[in-house]
């Protein structure tokens, strides 16, 4: 059992490790060695507390606590660069990934989107990361706009598809 709520500066480096520790379960073999091998986890905590030092406007941070508080989830949500909102990032502790922490997150977004306006709410996905594309697909996203980007990684360019609900 989870409960999700806003993040809270206490969140920040269990937050960060669930990003950086993210990243290399879900992009393992998907992005190069050398990019996954030097995330910080004290370099995205200190992203994660200057935005919160910025707060306002209709985004939102939230995490998904279990019953002793410890952070197992986070998501990020907010105005999209184009028409209504994006689920900018969604991460689940990987020993959490299957229990229900990642729809917990994903419906607490689409509520705080949906109660600020953001509709349609879109988010992009590696083409390649299959796990998640099926996840997004249990929540009602597809792929049906067609929208690709490409981002490079150490020299390695990934490509993205864009998601829509």
């Amino acid at each position: 059992m989870v409960t999700v709520r806003t993040m809270t500066a206490a969140d920040v480096t269990a937050v960060a490790e669930i990003r950086v520790a993210g990243w290399r379960a879900a992009y393992a073999g998907l992005l190069p060695a050398s990019y996954l091998d030097r995330m910080s986890v004290e370099e995205n905590a200190g992203r994660l507390r200057e935005r919160l030092a910025r707060p306002g406007g209709s985004g939102a941070d939230l995490v998904a606590v279990d019953a002793r508080g410890t952070p197992a989830g986070w998501v990020c949500v907010g105005p999209a660069h184009r028409e209504g909102g994006e689920v900018h990032a969604l991460y689940v502790r990987p020993s959490r990934i299957g229990t229900g922490v990642g729809r917990a997150l994903l419906d607490a977004a689409h509520a705080h989107a949906h109660a600020h306006g953001l509709d349609p709410l879109a988010l992009w996905v590696l083409a390649g990361n299959t796990r998640a594309r099926r996840f997004y697909e249990r929540a009602g996203y597809t792929a049906a706009d067609g929208a690709v980007r490409t981002e490079d990684y150490d020299g390695v360019a990934v490509r993205e598809v864009r998601y829509c609900r």
